[in-house]
């Protein structure tokens, strides 16, 4: 259970750091709530993937490989929008990655 915790309190963090800048950009609340349980989501499956990868670039392919269908999504109205989240995506995820192999 305390790996979980740990996991639970990386995804809540990295949904924040996500979410956060949303909010100040003044985006739809539901885009900015989807956002973060993506994140919350992604803190608790990325710590627990084992794809022989250093853990921050499994992270990194794991953040940037699930953003895709928000990609897709999203540049349908906002054809610029896919470089920031593929870009926070990468971050996020190598940063999740490397958080959930030092503490879960």
């Amino acid at each position: 259970m305390k790996g979980i915790l740990a996991a639970l309190i990386i995804g809540v963090v990295a949904g924040l750091l996500d979410a956060l800048p949303m909010l100040w950009q003044r985006q739809r609340p539901r885009a900015v709530l989807a956002a973060f349980v993506h994140w919350l989501a992604l803190g608790l499956v990325i710590p627990y993937l084992r794809w022989g990868l250093a853990p921050w670039a499994t992270g990194a392919l794991a953040g940037l490989l699930l953003a895709v269908p928000v990609i897709v999504m999203v540049s349908e109205e906002e054809p610029g929008a896919w470089l920031p989240i593929a870009l926070s995506s990468l971050v996020l995820g190598a940063a999740v990655g490397w958080a959930g192999a030092a503490w879960v």
